[in-house]
């Protein structure tokens, strides 16, 4: 039976891709092994930042049903 592609949830895509980052800062794994590790975490990147897209979206949309204002951008204050 073929596996379905289910969208990892956000949290356990993070947790995985940071324990790559921890395999991979040791550097002691073959060259093969860490291209796999390196490729996987291109491919949990990418899911996070499409799952943080899509929230900032849904928030941005439910200030607008609400009458609220728009998203300002976070950090780099002048003030």
């Amino acid at each position: 039976m073929a596996k379905k592609n289910t969208p990892v949830p956000f949290e356990k895509s993070l947790q995985e891709l940071e324990q790559l980052v921890e395999h991979l800062e040791k550097g002691d794994i073959p060259l093969e092994d860490s291209l796999k590790f390196f490729e996987r975490g291109i491919q949990l990147t990418r899911a996070c930042q499409k799952a943080l897209k899509e929230a900032e979206q849904k928030v941005e949309i439910l200030l607008e049903d609400n009458g609220g204002d728009t998203l300002k951008p976070f950090g780099n204050d002048e003030t």
